[in-house]
């Protein structure tokens, strides 16, 4: 089982990624920063210069329906950002 679940494409991070080589990757709840830098250079083929985590948790969301009043929760998941070395980038869009 891979350690990267997903990147995050989003405009905030296209953006990081353009002006400070910044990727963001939601992750295996249970890996670490050194499981996360490993993969990611397996890859993409990049150095990773720096990784860090944050970990989030589920939201409680609730809605009316026809059917009465539904609550549920949405999935918790980690998400790593990480850093490249100076000159180096992912593309996310060359599979497309």
């Amino acid at each position: 089982m891979s350690i990267i679940v997903k990147p995050i494409v989003t405009e905030k991070m296209t953006e990081l990624g353009e002006k400070l080589q910044r990727y963001a990757f939601v992750v295996q709840k249970k890996s670490n920063k050194i499981q996360i830098k490993k993969a990611v250079e397996d890859l993409y083929d990049v150095e990773v210069r720096e990784v860090n985590t944050m970990n989030y948790s589920g939201k409680n969301k609730s809605r009316f329906t026809k059917r009465g009043f539904v609550t549920g929760r949405t999935a918790a998941y980690k998400k790593a950002i990480v850093t490249l070395a100076e000159g180096q980038s992912i593309d996310f869009y060359s599979n497309i």
